[in-house]
This record gives C-alpha cells, structure tokens and sequence, in this order.
C-alpha cells in the first residue's frame, strides 16, 4: 500500500489511487505514448512556472490533461491539489472527461472549471466574510441593464447622453481593471458634469446590488480578488490547497483574471503556516526549509496570435510578458497542428507573419497539402451570398454534412443577405448567438421566481414577477412598495408581506399578500430536517424540480401561457416545461444539490456552452464567436475594408493587429476546406457603398488560392455574370484562379472605396439591378410531383426531380436548364406550374 499527503484529510495521509502504470519507466508510460516531442515536453517538465504556446490544433487540450494526469499517476499531487481553469464549462467538462478516462476514479476531487465558477465557489463559501448571503444572486447582463436603466431614469442621466448600454459597458471595464466606486471617485475630475453623473450612476448601482445581495459576472472576480487580499488567512487556505494551477487561453485573460492567478500562486508566509498549523489545518510535508509554503507551479496555454478579445478587457500582455513576471519560466512552443491541411496552415502563417511583438511559430502538418483555398468576389451582398450557397450544396451533395460546415462574418449585420439566400434555397441553418435559452421571457419569469425564494433580498426578481402572470398591480403600485419599503427601512419583499398596510384597494392588496404568502410557502418545501441541518446535509429539502413546479402552477404562469390565444405562447409553455424537465435532470445527476446550486449552474452557462454539435444545420456566427471551434469546411464572408479589418479598429492602438488575429481565427477553423468572399458594393445604412478588399487578402500567397472569380476578374471587362437569384446568366461562373489580383493596382484603384463620388455612383448604378428579387408567393395550394416542369421568376424554366418534407416544409428539388439544381421552399417560391 502507498501513501499521499491529502491536504483535505485531517489524518494527513490516504491511499494513493490504484494506478496500474505509476512508477513505471517513462518511455512505457501510456500517458506520454503518443505524443510529438514537444509534447511530451510540456506534460513531463516540472518547474515554478511553465508557458505553452500552443498554436491552433495543435493538441492543447491533450496536453493539459494529460500533464495533470501525470501529476496524479506520478503521486506529485493529490486530485485536490489540482486547480484548472478554462474559459466555457464546455471545455471545463471536455477536460474533466479526458483526465478520468485516463485515470479513473483516481481524479475524483479535482477543480475543473471557469474563472467563474471557480470564483462563485469561493465566494459561497466565505460570502461572510465580504458581508454577502451564501445564496446571493448572480446578474447577468441583461439584469444589469435593467438595474441601470431604473437608476438612469431616476437621476434623469438620458438628458446627459448616458444609456444602460454604455454605463453598463464602462462599469464592466472599471471592475476587469479592478476598480470600485471608491478608487474611481479619487481620480474622477468632479469638474465634469459627465463625470460625476457617472460616478453617482455607478455608486447606486453598486449600493442596490449590495442590497439585493447580488454580484454581476466581472464581480465574482474582482470580489475574490478583494477577499484575498483583505484576509490573508483566508487567501492561505487555498494558496496551501491548490499546489498546481493550470490555466487554459492565458491569451484571453484581462487584469482581474490575471491578479486572480497571482493571488492564488503567492507563497504562504512562515507566521500564516503557523496559525494555519496552530488551528489544526494540516501543512506537514507542504513546507520548505524556511517554514513557508511555496507559491504554486503555475503552467499557462495560450497563443498571443489568437488573442481576439481586447474590446472584453482582455490583456496581450498577460501573456507576452509572461516570461517577465515569472522569472526563469520554462517556454514550450506547440506548432504541429493536427486540424487543418498544409495549404490553410500556410495561408495563416503568411497572414499573422505580418504582426510584430509576437512568438514566431509556423503552423506545420504531416497530412499533406489538401485542396486549394477557394475565393471568390461577388457584385453585391446577396452575389456572394448565393456563392456560399452554392458551395455548401455541392459540399453536401459530396457527402459532408451540414452541421459539418460553417460561415464566419465580421458583424450580425452581415447575415441579412446570407438568412435570405438559405431560406430560399432551403438549406437549413442557425445564428449562433441569437436568442438563447436562458434568455428568453418566460425563462427569466421563471428563473426569477426561483431566484425570489432563495435569495428573499433580490429585488430585481420582485419586481420581475410581480406583474407577472398579470394580477392588477401596475407600476404606481410597484412604486409604492418600493417606497414604503424605503421608508420603513423593510426590504422589498418585507413590504409585500407588510401590504395591508400601503392602503391599497383590496384587490390589489390580495394580489400582494397572495404572491408574499406563495414565496413563503415555496421557501419552506426547501428547508431540510432539523436532524439533516444538524449533519450538514439538505435531507427533507424539496427537490429543485418540484419547488418549480409549485411555483409555476401555483402562480399562474403556465396556465396562463397555454390558455392565451397568442399562438406564440404555446411554444413559451412548451419552453417552461423544457426548463421542468432541465431541473427533473439537474436533480437526477445531483443528488443532495440545493437550489442555489442550481442556480449557479444556470448562471454561468456561456453562448459556445449552448452550442449543439449534433444539430443537422449550417453554423452561421461571428469570427469572436468561432474561437474554439471548428468545422470540416468553413466559409470567410465580407472580407472588406471597413468590415475585415473593421472600421473602428483604425483608430484604435493595435487595433488593425489584433483583426488580423481575428482573420487568423477563422482560417484556422478549417479542417480540410477554407472558402474565402467578398463583395464589391455592400448596402449598409440603406445606402449601397462600393468596397475594397481587405488588405489581409494580399498577405496570402498567390499560389494557396484558386480564384473562381477574383476582383480584378470581377472589375474587368471579361469579368464574370453575377450570381445572385434573378441574375439572368448565359453561362457559368469562371473558374480557376484568373490571375492574382493582389499586383494589379489599376484593379484595386477602380475597386477603391475613396474614389470621388461620381465614381460611388457610377458603382452603385452598375449593381443596382443586381439585387435579389423581393417577390415571393403564397403557394400554399400549388402540388408538384417529380417530372413537373416549372417556371421560375430568376431562374427560368426546370424540371421537378423529387418533393420531400411536409406541409408548410415542403421542398422541390428542381433542375434548371441555366441555372442547374436547386431547391425551393414551395410554400413561397415565386414560381408557377406549366
């Protein structure tokens, strides 16, 4: 039998974990089979300090886990020991996954999370000792929005410029960079109006969360940041706890996150071990020949030239100037990419080759060079919207799926034109990042009446299901609670009980009382038994699942949902019964868990979180969102001046260097196919601007890109028909390279957005007649069997091949002479049967 130290075992001492290979000679360890020197490098290296540059696909993931599994497998460290952070729960549980498929059940106990959680878990814990409830609240955005649009409203702050937007954004910056009300209140110039209206919109929004018992996402941070260095002894705890720090896309770290780590690694002074020792916290075996606990082995992985999110706050430097703050830390650098093919990897290279003050690395693989880079320049939006369109058909009728294929945009604006073109082309898709789960209304009212019964302080959630389902009490009512409250120094939900005495008609004051009573009620299902308090266990507790269904049956809110007329409702009820059945599940997999539980978890849910891999449809998303993604065929759209790089980035330091990380992003999404568009008018604002290509596209090597239709090809006289729905083309589209475009000035001149506006015009007249047409029909009656001849408003005469799907879905699949195969959503199709 071999021993560990367990830190979390008052004896000291446990069995270490059955590790069949433990011991064993590294060149036999399966943990390090398999790995490329480098590699192998990183996971066996053992040191203060350890920086993994880590290029796109080029294993990562692997590496961290299994440096961790080698730490437990070896008995350097207990599983407690371990703290990795990650930036999604998604990735968190990937990694998780990874460590116990290799060790089993020897990596139980292990902190695998996000900042977040791993902060949210502190915080719980010690929430004392900050004058915060256990149970506080946790806003997200759009609470915060709420918040500040009331505060706004009462100071009267909209007649000075000030939106929940801005102010929203500004305090979100402040609190990354770690400052309070306090510190920026000494710094502020209270000779500008501005600027002590922001500081009082500030000082009130920070005085109702703290009264609400609430903290937003940068709080959780910033606050445990705050814990430890106010409390010592507390920071001790967990500096002698967690010995090993591992932390994934260091790139993307802002200050908050990045004095988090430097709080965390710190040494533990002799004096604090031996109050730690003195009340009873074991230290033996963790000390060093000076009485101190070392600071803890600190590994990072990132890549600065994948550092995309400065507008969030997050700091290049953190990790360019790792190597500076830790001393004679060890740099490994990961360049054999195991994603994409030698001719994407090149045209990222020769790309982000362009930007300084970065590691030079060379993305290489041993998978051959793979199929050329597709570009192609449409005459309008739709143009290339239909191109996209286009290729991803002929990718699918190759045999790659569609959940297999995604198209990357620089902003939402741009997918108009694409939704219009896949609508009518039948082929299905999302916008990732629309309206999420958790964001929806009727989940917010039912989230809020959760949130009401754990945390009675939050106000927010009060007055959110106050109205809601609607009971007669309107916002003079609400007022008036709200200032009775303040009156009598009562929280909100006090005065709620307190309604009798507000002097309010009797019905509304039923209402009032009715809801208070119900909160109560649902509060006391989840109180456990006195001999279950007393063991520090939730036994006789409500389950989570069964507290909601109270709640949402009790007050109305889902049979008034499935009795409205409001066809739309329907699929609300729908949606609330689906949050029934995420609880019914969250109790199965967690029992014992308590509702703040399950509201933490709900919390810090994240948009790549939400992503479903499974789902049979084409990925439309922004570059920001598609990091960390990746897909066997990826498209790059509007790649532009003014969209790619964006025209604020011009103004801003550094701002075109990190779009050109941006662009490096994208084309390292691609596995084995890269797709790369532009346009050359864009409507935007309702007006048709021409546009320039992007000054990335130069960086590219002529040799990597086969040009279906390039810009000079486009611009020329020779140049090819557009491709658009009602373009009326006499033959198809060019194809093969067509010649570089990136050594013919006069094209580039004649493409330039800084011509005179004559020349604007002349442009904008030339593209005008070639923009989708508008018309669709109600076809509602119209039957097509295969061998039915059709005429199409853009495309002419075809033939009807086979109808699939149902009803309002049904789809032809039509061969056209000109236009050749296509399918049509027969419901609004502009055609007609001949």
């Amino acid at each position: 039998m071999t021993l560990i130290l367990d830190p979390d075992d008052p004896a000291g001492w446990r069995e270490a974990p059955d590790l069949a290979s433990a011991g064993a000679d590294r060149s036999e360890n399966p943990l390090t089979a398999g790995l490329n020197p480098q590699q192998r490098e990183a996971v066996e290296y053992r040191g203060p300090a350890l920086l993994i540059v880590a290029g796109a696909g080029s294993g990562k993931t692997r590496v961290l886990t299994h440096r961790i599994a080698g730490l437990i497998q070896s008995r350097e460290a207990w599983p407690s020991q371990i703290l990795a952070i990650t930036f999604t729960n998604k990735a968190a549980a990937e990694m998780r996954e990874r460590v116990e498929a290799l060790l089993g059940e020897g990596a139980s106990g292990m902190w695998i999370s996000t900042f977040h959680s791993a902060c949210v878990r502190i915080l719980r814990r010690e929430a004392e000792a900050i004058g915060l409830s256990s149970t506080f609240t946790i806003y997200d955005s759009a609470d915060t929005r709420t918040v500040l649009k009331r505060i706004i409203k009462d100071l009267d702050a909209d007649t000075m410029g000030f939106t929940p937007a801005s102010a929203q954004a500004k305090i979100s910056k402040l609190k990354n960079e770690l400052a309070d009300v306090e510190s920026y209140a000494r710094n502020a110039n209270m000779n500008d109006p501005q600027e002590v209206m922001f500081l009082e919109i500030f000082r009130q929004y920070s005085r109702r969360l703290r009264d609400a018992s609430a903290l937003d996402f940068d709080d959780l941070i910033a606050e445990t940041v705050y814990l430890f260095r106010a409390f010592p002894k507390v920071a001790a705890l967990y500096q002698r706890r967690f010995r090993h720090i591992l932390v994934d896309e260091y790139q993307d770290t802002n200050h908050a996150q990045y004095s988090l780590i430097r709080e965390l690694t710190r040494p533990v002074a002799k004096a604090l071990v031996d109050e730690l020792d003195a009340h009873g916290v074991l230290v033996r075996g963790l000390v060093d020949q000076a009485g101190e606990i070392p600071g803890a082995s600190l590994t990072v992985v990132g890549d600065s030239d994948q550092s995309i999110y400065a507008f969030r706050g997050a700091d290049i430097r953190n990790i360019s100037e790792f190597e500076r703050d830790f001393p004679g830390a060890k740099v490994v650098l990961l360049e054999q990419n195991y994603r994409s093919t030698q001719n994407i990897l090149s045209a990222a290279n020769a790309v982000i080759s362009n930007n300084f003050d970065r590691k030079d690395k060379k993305l290489w693989t041993a998978d051959g060079d793979g199929e050329k880079i597709v570009g192609y320049t449409g005459y309008t939006a739709h143009d290339e919207a239909q191109f996209v369109t286009d290729e991803i058909e002929a990718l699918h009728r190759a045999g790659v799926a569609y959940r297999d294929i995604a198209v990357f945009y620089r902003t939402n604006a741009q997918t108009r034109a694409l939704e219009e073109i896949f609508v009518r082309s039948a082929v299905p898709y999302r916008v990732v990042g629309g309206t999420k789960f958790y964001e929806r209304a009727e989940i917010k009212d039912a989230m809020a009446y959760l949130i009401a019964v754990a945390n009675p302080l939050d106000e927010l959630a009060l007055r959110r299901i106050l109205n809601t389902p609607k009971r007669g009490i309107g916002p003079a009512t609400e007022t008036a609670i709200a200032q009775f409250a303040e009156q009598n120094e009562l929280t909100f939900r006090q005065a709620m009980r307190s309604a009798g005495e507000l002097g309010l008609g009797p019905k509304v004051t039923g209402a009032i009382t009715a809801l208070a009573d119900l909160l109560d009620q649902a509060a006391a299902m989840l109180v456990p038994t006195q001999a279950a308090i007393e063991a520090g266990t939730n036994e006789g507790a409500a389950k989570v699942s069964d507290v909601l269904v109270f709640l949402v049956e009790q007050s109305g809110l889902l049979e008034t949902l499935r009795r409205s007329r409001d066809p739309q409702d329907e699929t609300r009820a729908e949606n609330v019964e689906e949050l029934v059945g995420q609880t019914r599940d969250f109790d199965r997999e967690n029992p014992g868990a308590t509702l703040v539980d399950f509201l933490t978890q709900v919390s810090l849910v994240a948009a790549a979180d939400e992503l479903d891999d499974a789902s049979g449809t084409v990925s439309l998303m922004t570059l920001h969102t598609a990091k960390g993604l990746e897909y066997h065929a990826v498209f790059l759209t509007g790649l532009e001046e003014g969209l790619l790089p964006h025209q604020m980035s011009a103004s801003e330091p550094g701002g075109p260097a990190e779009e050109r990380r941006l662009f490096y992003v994208g084309i390292t999404r691609a596995r084995q196919r890269l797709f790369i568009s532009l346009a050359m008018s864009r409507a935007q604002f309702g007006e048709v601007a021409v546009a320039m290509p992007s000054r990335y596209l130069q960086e590219i090597p002529e040799d990597l890109v086969d040009w279906k239709q390039s810009p000079g090809m486009a611009t020329s006289r020779g140049g090819t028909q557009p491709r658009a729905l009602n373009a009326r083309r006499g033959g198809a589209p060019g194809s093969g390279s067509g010649g570089a475009w990136g050594t013919r000035s006069r094209d580039l001149e004649r493409f330039s957005v800084t011509k005179d506006a004559g020349a604007k015009t002349e442009w904008a007249n030339r593209v005008a007649p070639n923009r989708v047409t508008g018309k669709v029909r109600d076809n509602g009656d119209l039957t097509l069997e295969p061998g039915d001849r059709i005429r199409h408003t853009d495309f002419g005469e075809g033939r009807v091949n086979q109808v699939t799907g149902e009803g309002a879905k049904r789809i032809a699949h039509v061969n056209f002479a000109q236009a050749g195969p296509k399918k049509l959503l027969i419901k609004i199709a502009p055609i007609e049967k001949l």
